[in-house]
């Protein structure tokens, strides 16, 4: 029987099956003991310490236990705390992004993924450099700067060189006033020495959900290609650790297994990444299974609601309060308009998940991954964020200036989020405004701007982000950052 060990390079030890059975067990006992629960959020709470904020963050089993929390009054303060632990660290800007898809071909058989290798129905398509500048164009031309790249695992149709060529192909497009500044990857789990090439490609995060922690059931759920080798898949990001990359993401497909496992999995994950490397991850993306060409979400029996999905985002938020979460277009507008409150901090916009989809005027569904529920254009999505209050982020400058890994998280944590990406959120607003938006979106915009200069609480950096603008809007100059 294999013990747990968060420092260990081996799955079995740090995705502990006993582990995840006996803190799930100990939830379950102390999920009505109030004393307990409120020492547990008393740790979580944001303390000022003379100008930064600090937040303790909580264990697995610390934080499985508010999940098992059933005590509504409780459950109310967690979303509070979710809330406050979220405005005090990242403020209230959101990232944006779009998924881009290059290819469809797969070996695997997942079969909760329509790209599987038995799917006869599917169109199977693959976009050569030429399809995939007019794909980057199109994006541009909705105002994104930042993409997160999608293929299926295919060592034919797929290889690590078509990947590579992909990305220099798009940060290599400038149209107009378009740039895609930062290429988040996800593919399959790959070699060191891959991981090595992606990492001096320039890549930005590399993702790679796990689907589920629970090994029986991973096993089930792939049940033919390279994808089947659990330990494989599961020690993927130590390996893109050793190539070089401290920016990674992760997550699971909430959905195939239970989700009380699924959430200790995940905070196990992090831990793991934090004792072995000193940085946890960079993002945690919560995507909840969703209809596809031959898949049926019916048929996987451990489905979660909204409630429990807003409690999930929330205990995440808690739990690990320095890293970024990521939900997507699977979700409503009215799902990801609640998450946005208690500790989203990247969304997507405008989706099309489908290979090619961004060139055709009509959303395609042939080659589509999944059903995208929240269809709006990227400016209508601007609009209704701005509406609620928050900033539309097209910022990569910490990326770019290479505040990866430990870097940004001490950024984040010296309370340097107001005098950095703050004004850096604004300035690519600005951008934004001034190149794809529509008039409406342009006039709340730009009051939403002119308040939240205000905030910024370094009168010097208040001072260079006004200037630049200015130079934004009258002299069409672009790209400043902090």
């Amino acid at each position: 029987m294999a013990k747990y060990d968060p420092k260990s390079l081996k799955a079995e030890e740090f995705i502990n099956d006993e582990e995840i059975r006996a803190t799930l067990e100990y939830a379950e006992q102390n999920k009505n003991n109030v004393e307990l629960i409120d020492s547990i959020l008393e740790k979580a709470r944001p303390v000022k310490i003379g100008n930064e904020t600090r937040c303790a963050g909580l264990s697995h089993r610390e934080a499985s236990v508010l999940l098992a929390c059933e005590i509504p009054e409780k459950v109310e303060e967690m979303y509070k705390l979710a809330e406050e632990i979220k405005l005090a660290l990242y403020g209230n800007r959101i990232v944006m992004f779009a998924p881009l898809y290059l290819s469809n071909y797969c070996v695997n058989g997942c079969v909760y993924c329509p790209y599987h290798a038995k799917n006869k129905n599917i169109c199977r398509k693959k976009l050569s450099q030429e399809e995939i500048e007019k794909e980057v164009i199109a994006l541009q031309d909705m105002g994104h700067k930042r993409l997160a790249l999608e293929a299926g695992e295919d060592p034919v149709h797929n290889p690590i060189e078509y990947i590579l060529d992909s990305i220099k192909t798009i940060y290599s497009i400038k149209h107009k006033n378009g740039a895609i500044r930062r290429v988040n990857v996800n593919i399959a789990a790959t070699t060191v020495e891959n991981y090595r090439k992606l990492k001096e490609a320039g890549i930005g995060t590399y993702i790679l959900f796990q689907e589920t922690y629970h090994k029986k059931s991973y096993l089930e759920l792939h049940p033919t290609g390279p994808k089947h080798d659990y330990d494989y898949h599961t020690e993927a990001m130590d390996r893109a650790m050793q190539g070089g990359i401290d920016d990674v993401g992760l997550g699971v497909l909430f959905g195939l297994e239970l989700y009380k496992y699924e959430f200790a999995g995940l905070l196990m994950h992090a831990e793991h990444l934090e004792a072995a490397f000193g940085v946890g991850p960079h993002t945690i993306s919560v995507p909840r299974i969703k209809r596809a060409d031959d898949i049926d979400p019916s048929v996987f029996d451990n489905g979660i609601d909204d409630e429990t999905f807003a409690k999930i985002i929330a205990c995440i938020r808690i739990a690990v309060p320095y890293t970024g979460m990521i939900i997507s277009t699977r979700e409503s507008q009215a799902v990801r308009e609640r998450a946005l409150n208690i500790g989203i901090s990247q969304i997507s916009g405008a989706s099309r998940t489908s290979v090619g989809g961004y060139t055709e005027e009509d959303r395609p569904h042939d080659t589509e991954q999944f059903d995208v529920s929240d269809q709006r254009t990227l400016d209508e999505v601007v609009n209704w964020m701005i509406g609620l209050g928050f900033i539309p982020s097209f910022c990569t400058a910490c990326y770019r200036e290479g505040r990866t890994g430990d870097r940004f998280m001490s950024l984040c944590k010296s309370g340097q989020i107001l005098n950095c990406c703050h004004p850096n959120a604004l300035m690519t607003l600005t951008e934004f405004l001034s190149d794809y938006a529509s008039e409406d979106t342009k006039k709340k915009g730009l009051e939403l701007i002119k308040r939240e200069l205000e905030r910024i609480p370094n009168e010097k950096v208040r001072k260079i982000a006004e200037k630049n603008i200015e130079a934004i809007t009258t002299s069409n100059s672009r790209d400043f950052r902090f």
